[in-house]
């Protein structure tokens, strides 16, 4: 095709695969039965490469879906044999790391892991966190805005972006790399790029605002038997550690039970008996002290009858051991056969009991086999996974439809931090009104006229 030979010009044919040459390292990381369908996989080194690479395709109105480190959820990197893959894994250098104004300017097929380690080296923190950071990249991390395990402290990707470089799909290169926090210099342009999948422009850098490190870490995991005083327990400390409360993330016992029985190798730190448990983590300045504070909260919690039983980690290889509890969901992903997996978002307040109710309804479908609730509670972010003994339209369907049955009556949203892609497109209007999608639409056209960049996802 004449499109080939022109990108082959612009990135030289070392940095192109077509005509079935080897394309299996774009296997979804999660699904590795879905081999790579594509026109080519194009390579850019550069922005101005990016750039040359849209304004062609735009001219030749060839679609183009962008691939990360292919971590997504939600299929937003399926392809089909017509469209071209531009895969950002050779533009992933660090550029810059200030430690005065406590930025890294990074492009944005950089591992995320790779930056919190350059980050760690500088005496800094990089507080974006979750299960597939030494996969993800971080171009990937801000167009789907990631959330993680600290958000209720640092936020979420969005609150930690402070420039952004982008290129709009006819190769117009937007650059706002900015490294200052208060700039209300008109429309904050970078934000349509923070969490729009790639449907706007395809970035290319980002600038992200770093923290001092702490130096101490505490973790502690608890069993509790009532919701109420899961969340009367975030309160508590809330109010007696201000700040150095950075992670508070929840387990149902069915969950715990799975990540701490065979074929798991993880032992379980606390019995298996309780409703819930609840995972612990503490960032301070003070080692000592901090855990003894720490210490002397959870006993008062005991005391109080708010948890039924604790643990603190001691040493650094107890931490890692409860921390892997929570991080490594592999276990239920295999145990379950990775078929469905959700992450929905509600109000604190009644989010134990919404997760109760869809849990009893699943159970009763002959079809479902396990049902794994687990997340982010102080955020308000609940992840399933669900394993079935079929497949079928019609049982995905019927999982759908419970899990999702209350989110518009209490506000919700069907995806709190994974993003809508291609999965969750038809469910949607669980979470935005007619007005709300139709301005999303308005946007997309505006920008994208001819519907190449990411076509298909969220709207």
């Amino acid at each position: 095709m004449k499109i080939i030979y022109e990108l082959i010009d612009i990135v030289g044919k070392e940095n192109i695969l077509y005509d079935g040459q080897e394309k299996e390292r774009f296997t979804h990381i999660w699904k590795t039965d879905l081999p790579l369908q594509a026109l080519a996989v194009v390579f850019p080194t550069s922005t101005q490469e990016v750039a040359a690479i849209l304004k062609c395709c735009s001219s030749h109105k060839q679609q183009v879906i962008v691939h990360g480190g292919l971590t997504n959820l939600v299929g937003a990197t399926q392809t089909q044999k017509e469209q071209l893959v531009m895969a950002m894994d050779k533009m992933n250098k660090i550029e810059e790391i200030d430690e005065q104004t406590r930025t890294l300017t990074a492009q944005s097929g950089a591992i995320l892991e790779t930056l919190i380690d350059a980050a760690a080296e500088k005496d800094l923190l990089l507080p974006l966190s979750f299960g597939a950071k030494g996969s993800a990249q971080i171009g990937g991390v801000v167009s789907t805005n990631a959330g993680g395990l600290r958000v209720f402290r640092y936020g979420m990707t969005r609150a930690n972006v402070l420039g952004v470089e982008a290129v709009l799909p006819d190769g117009t290169i937007i650059s706002s790399l900015k490294k200052v926090i208060k700039d209300n210099s008109g429309y904050d342009l970078k934000q349509l790029f923070i969490g729009a999948e790639g449907t706007l422009g395809i970035i290319t850098k980002v600038i992200l605002r770093l923290q001092e490190a702490p130096t101490s870490r505490c973790s502690a995991l608890v069993g509790i038997n009532d919701y109420e005083k899961v969340v009367r327990l975030l309160k508590f400390l809330e109010k007696n550690l201000g700040g150095l409360l950075t992670g508070y993330e929840l387990m149902w016992q069915a969950t715990y039970k799975a990540m701490t029985s065979a074929p798991s190798e993880l032992p379980p730190p606390i019995d298996q008996n309780y409703t819930y448990y609840v995972f612990i983590e503490c960032l301070g300045s003070h080692a000592e002290q901090d855990y003894q504070r720490l210490e002397e909260l959870i006993s008062q919690a005991l005391e109080n009858d708010l948890i039924m039983d604790g643990i603190l980690a001691q040493t650094e290889r107890e931490l890692k051991h409860i921390w892997q509890i929570r991080e490594d969901v592999s276990v239920l992903a295999a145990l379950a056969q990775f078929d469905q997996h959700f992450d929905i978002s509600l109000p604190i307040s009644i989010l134990g009991k919404e997760v109760d109710r869809a849990m009893q309804a699943l159970e009763k479908l002959p079809f479902v086999e396990c049902v794994f609730p687990f997340g982010h509670i102080a955020d308000g972010n609940i992840h399933f996974i669900v394993g079935k003994s079929n497949n079928t339209p019609e049982t995905k369907q019927a999982i759908n439809d419970i899990i999702y049955q209350n989110l518009a009556q209490y506000n919700g949203s069907v995806s709190a931090e994974h993003g809508i892609g291609l999965d969750k497109k038809a469910y949607l209007n669980t979470s935005r009104s007619a007005e709300e999608m139709a301005l999303m639409k308005r946007i997309k056209q505006t920008i994208d006229p001819e519907n190449i960049l990411n076509p298909g996802r969220i709207i």
